[in-house]
């Protein structure tokens, strides 16, 4: 017979903003005698409330013994407003036997249906063995600290704040660590109270920083902390941090997360810098976002956690397009800076953004920043597809230009370039590579010979112009071990111009490798660093295939990509019939392709048809580029290598959607809208959606609190604008509209607006219809027209009327809606102008002229309605009618379809 178990379930909620969940969470232990079946997550054994943000779960689950775990089937039901649920890890400890077992299931992803892949259940795989005996390994080296926790006397009360703890040392960090009070009922960090908690990490090495958060919640006064005492409870090492300060946000520097430096006598304390964090949102249209966005900086000397960018030092309304934000984040000094892990949460309308780069600064007073460049989306339908990405640095560069007397900037003067790198061995060869510095006008190859970590050349770099980038290939020696090359840095002593490039890679034996970065000038936009993705085609026909060496060289309108080789040194590659191969090259780049190099050797003799290559850029917008052979190349000698230049055929761009969405729309969209300056006695307002095939009928609004209501639009195509149409009488002023969002049900899509200076009605409530045209990702919205309308009464006896009339537009873009104009009196040989003001219509094809056959000689003989567009001569569409508009006269018809 088979035991019955106890398996512990230990579950790690992520750390990350949003990572918790009020979802019903359930779970199935699969292993290789079956499964436990499906169970809920009901109650842990050590917190009172479960799958909170940084927080460890443990669950109980008897079940028969499953053998060896394999599998994990974990998800939740999205009950709950914020349903969504960031998932690290689950833990699975049992005995069977004498021996305790320990299962490590990774996860670290969403389960929400509205981020990531939209899925609420994953199914997880067991770590291996090895793994886990690592695992088990660090768990033995494990440490347990004793912390000791100050508060000032002028703290206010301690409020439900959840505060947390990270120790950073020479071997990694912890995990977040939750300060929480030892026993129910014990109120900790009141004040003038030292508070006392004991925490276990992994092996952190020498401790050098600790971070502490507090979670911002309603009520919270702030905390006023005094110090933090850590005492490692194995080797008794106590460690000192003065902390002294406010988490508050109603304080000056607004802050809920602070770094403190380790203090120990003799040592030099690590400097806390306030890093000036600059985003900047690119010049495309949906650029913007008034999502949540956030930043995580890392460093040589560890990181600064995820931190909220939230008060931002340029004035209005943050990430908006074109735009550069800067944000104060203080962390204890992370060295040279390597990357950026930069994202946002989503919420919003307009979630997406279009970031062109980050840069950061040591402090709001140095003259160099860290550049990080991007030039891509953060959006879940486009671009990269993702809301998070991480950023690695080109290097860093001044924050602005040097002002030199002219004089100064017309002399000569060289550039002094400082080569960082690792060690070389003294048994160790110089290694060759070539630096080739390309610029506006030329490029120069210098050889270098390396013999350390550290060597400095300088050359004028006569007559290439302004660096655009620099190329580094080889090694052009035989290589025994890696070597990593680190940093460039450029200093010109004439312009005193000055940058640093950040190479970071390895060059290693039996690789020809060519890396390049762009050149970085103050003001200056840098060129992105792009992938290629290179689509080798050869012909299917026979004896197409061949063996040998090969390299190509893109060429574009900027520069050549260098040369790339597709097979390693000492060994060759094999181009099989009719079969394609896929290359990847990362260069700058390059702007438009205009032809391809391909060199190709073989020492069989073969000769290689090769039919095309398809370049594509993986940078957004997408583009496919093809340079069509249809031919051999063949050179039978064993020297030289036969060089083809393939000019580009044609090419082709993709720049909306690029995530496959498999879920058809049913025209089903949810909508908020968020108004205030309402009238007490809140009027009737109907919404209709127009799109390319149609538009929705006329729905009422539910209401204008932000509260979501569905509304139901049908099969009209791609949503172009919306119109708000005023059921009853005129408002006394307008309505001010500060949010419109629709999110389809079935796609995700959402659909956001401009909202600058919005009123609906007018600003006076005058009108009767306003529209707003939807603003997609990188596609101009339709333009907003005013319409000058001149209505031409007849000459015949008793033509003009006293009612209202009314006129519906129509264009290739869908209708004005029903509009009333504004006129007392339409009186006989008279004509009368008025004005529309609506989202562009196109091309005019008919108008829908109507009145209310209300007052005394209702009856109307209409001449003619003449259109144009305010503020041109051009253009003009004239609709004639001379008929009776008259229940009375002729057909009796009080309304007229004019073409």
């Amino acid at each position: 017979f088979l035991l019955v178990l106890v398996y512990e379930v230990h579950v790690h909620t992520g750390a990350r903003p949003g990572a918790e969940t009020d979802s019903n969470v359930y779970i199935n232990l699969i292993g290789t005698r079956g499964d436990a079946g499906k169970r809920k997550l009901h109650r842990p054994k050590n917190n009172d409330v479960k799958f909170q943000r940084g927080q460890t779960d443990i669950f109980c689950i008897k079940a028969v013994s499953l053998g060896d775990l394999e599998k994990v089937l974990i998800s939740h039901d999205g009950a709950g407003p914020g349903s969504g649920w960031f998932l690290d890890k689950i833990v699975i400890r049992y005995k069977e036997g004498k021996e305790a077992q320990e299962v490590v299931f990774p996860c670290y992803r969403w389960l929400d249906a509205y981020q990531d892949d939209g899925k609420t259940e994953r199914e997880l795989t067991a770590e291996s063995k090895s793994f886990t005996k690592n695992m088990m390994l660090s768990f033995c080296l494990a440490q347990q600290w004793r912390v000791q926790v100050k508060t000032d006397g002028d703290s206010p009360q301690p409020g439900e704040c959840k505060r947390t703890l990270v120790i950073y040392g020479s071997k990694g960090k912890s995990d977040e660590l939750l300060l929480s009070a030892p026993n129910p009922g014990h109120v900790c960090f009141l004040p003038r109270a030292m508070d006392e908690f004991t925490v276990e990490t992994g092996d952190v090495g020498d401790v050098y920083k600790i971070r502490v958060s507090c979670d911002d919640v309603p009520g919270f006064e702030g905390w006023h902390l005094k110090s933090f005492h850590l005492e490692e409870l194995r080797t008794k090492q106590e460690l000192n941090f003065d902390c002294n300060c406010w988490f508050a946000l109603n304080r000056e520097d607004k802050e809920m997360v602070k770094e403190f430096p380790v203090v120990n006598e003799g040592q030099k304390t690590l400097p806390v810098y306030k890093y000036l964090v600059s985003v900047h949102i690119g010049d495309r249209w949906g650029a913007e976002t008034f999502a949540n966005v956030y930043i995580n900086l890392y460093g040589r000397r560890g990181d600064t956690g995820v931190r909220k960018l939230q008060t931002s030092l340029a004035r209005g309304r943050r990430f908006q397009r074109n735009k550069v934000d800067s944000f104060l984040v203080e962390a204890v000094s992370l060295s040279h800076l390597q990357k950026v892990v930069i994202g946002h949460d989503g919420e919003g309308h307009g979630a997406g953004m279009y970031l062109k780069m980050v840069t950061v600064r040591e402090s709001q007073d140095s003259d160099k920043e860290w550049v990080f460049p991007l030039w891509n989306w953060l959006d879940t339908h486009l671009g990269l597809c993702e809301t998070v990405c991480e950023i690695v640095t080109v290097g860093r560069r001044l924050t602005s230009t040097p002002k030199l007397p002219e004089i100064n900037r017309k002399s000569s003067g060289v550039w002094i370039m400082d080569i960082t790198g690792s060690d070389l061995s003294k048994e160790e060869d110089p290694l060759c590579l070539s630096f080739i510095f390309h610029g506006n006008l030329s490029h120069k190859k210098l050889p270098i010979q390396v013999t350390g970590n550290t060597i400095q050349i300088k050359d004028k770099l006569a007559d290439i112009g302004s660096i655009s980038k620099v190329q580094v290939t080889g090694p052009q020696s035989e290589l025994k071990q890696p070597w990593h090359l680190d940093l460039l840095h450029l200093k010109h002593t004439g312009t005193k111009e000055e940058m640093c490039l950040a190479f970071d890679c390895w060059f290693n034996p039996n690789e020809d490798k060519c890396v390049e970065l762009p050149a970085l000038y103050a003001d200056q936009d840098p060129l992105p660093v792009v992938e290629y993705e290179i689509h080798l085609h050869t012909g299917d026909l026979k004896k197409a295939d061949a063996t040998g060496e090969a390299y190509l060289c893109i060429q574009g309108e900027r520069s050549d990509s260098g040369k790339r080789w597709l097979n390693s040194r000492n060994s060759l590659i094999t181009f099989a019939r009719g079969q394609v191969e896929v290359f990847k090259i990362r260069a700058v780049q390059l702007g438009k392709l205009n032809r391809v190099l391909v060199g190709f050797k073989s020492l069989k003799k073969d000769e290689w048809f090769l039919e095309k290559i398809v370049i594509k850029e993986v940078f957004y917008p997408f583009s496919a580029h093809a340079f069509v052979h249809n031919d051999w190349i063949n050179k039978r000698s064993k020297k030289d290598f036969t060089e083809v230049a393939i000019p580009l055929k044609e090419t082709s761009v993709t720049s909306l959607l690029t995530k496959k969405i498999d879920t058809k729309s049913r025209g089903r969209w949810q909508t908020w809208i968020h108004c205030t300056q309402l009238p007490d006695d809140v009027p009737d307002i109907e919404i209709v959606v127009f799109g390319r095939k149609g538009k929705s009928p006329a729905q009422k609004v539910q209401n204008l609190n932000d509260n979501p209501f569905l509304l139901t639009v049908g099969d009209i195509g791609d949503v172009t604008k919306v119109s708000f149409v005023l059921s009853g009488p005129r408002l006394r002023r307008g309505i001010k509209l500060h949010k419109l969002l629709l999110k389809d049900l079935d796609t995700k899509q959402e659909l956001g607006f401009h909202m600058e200076a919005q009123y609906l009605f007018g600003e006076d409530g005058s009108e009767t219809v306003t529209e707003l045209a939807v603003v997609k990702p990188d596609k101009p919205p339709l333009r907003e027209v005013l319409y000058s309308i001149s209505v031409h009464t007849g000459m015949l006896p008793a033509s003009g009327t006293d009612a209202d009339v009314f006129l519906t537009v129509f264009g290739e873009h869908g209708d004005s809606c029903k509009r009333r104009l504004r006129h007392s009196s339409f009186d006989r040989g008279q004509v009368c102008f008025s004005e529309v003001r609506a989202v562009d219509l196109g091309q005019l094809c008919k108008v829908l002229v109507e009145h209310h056959n209300v007052g005394y000689g209702a009856g109307w003989y209409l001449d003619q309605i003449v259109i144009h567009e305010s503020g041109k001569t051009d253009g003009q569409y004239t609709f004639l009618c001379q008929q009776w508009l008259d229940s009375g006269v002729g057909d009796g018809q009080m309304e007229r379809m004019l073409k």
